[in-house]
């Protein structure tokens, strides 16, 4: 069942919100993590790995109104048809497969089925450390996957 255009919109809107907060909360993690090494003696004996989210924008698509004038300069006002949520297409040459790192519903990372995955659901398990104490335990990225 399709929802309404209103409804659409609406629950679109919150979606590109949450990836704006989502960078922003991912950025601040970072910033952390970078000050904390610049603070330290010694570099960490490991490989911090860098993330992102994936880019996102709202489209919208119009519907031209019937008697509306035509020819060049003429300005076309319609009114909002259609709302689509478009992200970016990350093609992964490597091909490691799909990783369903931490999910909404439990912040505990997953069991990965390689020692690399699990790494990686471990850093990210650390964000969330991070984004919990900084935000005074408003807020932490979760559903990680990749």
């Amino acid at each position: 069942m399709r929802l309404s255009l209103h409804e659409e919109s609406t629950t679109l809107y919150r979606e590109a919100n949450v990836f704006f907060w989502a960078k922003g909360i991912l950025k601040m993690t970072y910033d952390y993590i970078n000050h904390s090494i610049a603070d330290a003696a010694e570099p960490p004996p490991f490989q911090i790995p860098r993330i992102r989210f994936v880019d996102a924008a709202l489209i919208l698509a119009y519907s031209d109104r019937p008697n509306a004038p035509q020819g060049p300069g003429a300005l076309k006002h319609g009114r909002v048809s259609t709302v689509y949520l478009a992200e970016e297409l990350i093609e992964d040459p490597t091909d490691n497969g799909f990783f369903k790192y931490i999910h909404n519903g439990n912040p505990v990372p997953r069991k990965q089925p390689n020692e690399a995955a699990n790494e990686m659901a471990q850093f990210l398990g650390f964000t969330q450390h991070v984004q919990y104490d900084k935000t005074g335990g408003q807020v932490y990225i979760s559903d990680y996957q990749g």
